[in-house]
């Protein structure tokens, strides 16, 4: 299965061919609408903090053991030593960081040459979902859209960052894959994503992942296509979302991990979906929504996620009494918890969330210091990952393709 499962799993035969890492330097981002909120810290205390994440994601969970000019990014705790979802976010991380660390081109080529060495069964313009520790494709060798459309985000970004004109033409590389995100992981009639290049069947093709939808991402591959495709792919996510908030989450406005009927009327999908008994709440998968809702709220004037994501910000402010420390790793779409603990990946999100809401600066403030004085776990892949990319939103490190 495609399943991301939250526990150490054995890497030994990669612990060698860690990245070492270098010095830091200061905000590059693009700027964010007018109002939005900042941690109440210098620039150089928020760069430095990014920086530290950094230099121990590189130092844990990047390795160049797949191959000479290869490297990949470790996911220590998923059932496979590669995930897609893990290389996405290592290509967007590298091009972000790219006047930061002289390595990040070399890097981002590196996680590319993986990704096009591991091509799906189904569409060799996506990317095999998962590896073994030995860097062999497993579990079927086929897609998952949320890899995909991380890989081609970052490509955009690199071109961004460095043009097209070297050795890699990263926009064309990235058009490719959005090209093929288009034929293969999206539902031509319903214009949701699908969970993979393998979902277009009778069971998934009317289902979805709410963590795919990234409005910012669509938005950048309308402009890199051309292709008013993706501005209704985007269009109809985002009637989706405020579907889901007013009629399953109107205290919380908390999404699902997984949406079924999206071929009517979009609903979570039942305990057991596809990953376990939590696939209908906000778990996991959701956990990365106010990251990735508030993100286009705080860069695209007039985006539909900034009262989207401020409804999960005033909810959670007020849940947890405003102390971040009471974030736990799961709800219901109504608020209880599902499960219980501090993960990263459930608390760095809402401070993106906080970025939008002008009432919100000692909430995001308190949150800040949450997320930047964290200790970073070697074995959490995940978590560190989603960290590092909150820290580039924070910091004003943040680049919108």
């Amino acid at each position: 299965m495609r399943k991301i499962v939250r526990a150490v799993v054995a890497t030994a035969a990669l612990a060698a061919g860690l990245v070492s890492v270098p010095a830091s330097a200061s905000a590059a981002g693009t700027p964010y609408v007018p109002g939005t909120l900042r941690p109440s810290v210098s620039q150089a205390t928020q760069d430095q903090a990014l920086q530290k994440y950094y230099d121990f994601w590189k130092q844990n969970f990047l390795t160049t053991k797949c191959g000479t000019g290869t490297y990949a990014v470790l996911s220590k705790d998923a059932d496979h030593a590669f995930v897609a979802e893990g290389e996405g976010y290592g290509i967007t991380i590298s091009a972000m960081m790219a006047e930061k660390d002289p390595q990040a081109r070399a890097i981002v080529d590196g996680i590319l040459k993986f990704v096009k060495a591991h091509p799906s069964v189904n569409d060799r313009d996506l990317h095999a979902a998962e590896q073994d520790s030995s860097c062999r494709s497993v579990n079927g060798s086929d897609s998952a859209t949320d890899g995909d459309l991380e890989i081609a985000y970052g490509l955009l970004i690199a071109d961004k960052k460095w043009g097209s004109s070297g050795t890699v033409n990263y926009k064309a590389e990235a058009v490719r894959i959005i090209n093929a995100i288009k034929r293969s992981e999206v539902n031509g009639t319903t214009k949701f994503t699908l969970l993979g290049d393998w979902a277009d069947d009778a069971d998934y093709r009317n289902s979805s992942r709410s963590s795919d939808w990234m409005p910012g991402h669509l938005r950048a591959f309308a402009k890199a296509t051309g292709d008013s495709f993706w501005d209704s792919v985007r269009s109809r996510s985002e009637t989706a979302v405020s579907q889901l908030q007013s009629q399953y989450a109107p205290n919380t406005g908390l999404l699902p991990d997984f949406v079924v009927n999206t071929n009517s009327t979009p609903k979570p999908a039942p305990s057991g979906f596809l990953e376990g008994p939590y696939d209908g709440k906000y778990s996991w998968n959701a956990c990365r929504d106010p990251w990735r809702l508030g993100v286009d709220a705080i860069t695209a004037p007039g985006s539909a996620a900034a009262n989207q994501v401020r409804k999960m910000n005033t909810w959670i402010k007020s849940a947890t009494g405003g102390d971040p420390a009471k974030i736990q790793s799961g709800y219901s779409l109504s608020g209880s918890k599902t499960e219980s603990g501090q993960h990263p990946c459930f608390t760095a999100p809402f401070a993106v969330a906080a970025m939008t809401d002008p009432g919100s600066q000692a909430w995001l403030d308190r949150l800040w210091t949450a997320v930047s004085t964290w200790s970073p776990d070697a074995t959490d892949y995940y978590g560190t990952g989603i960290t590092i990319q909150v820290l580039l939103v924070l910091s004003g490190n943040y680049v919108a393709a």
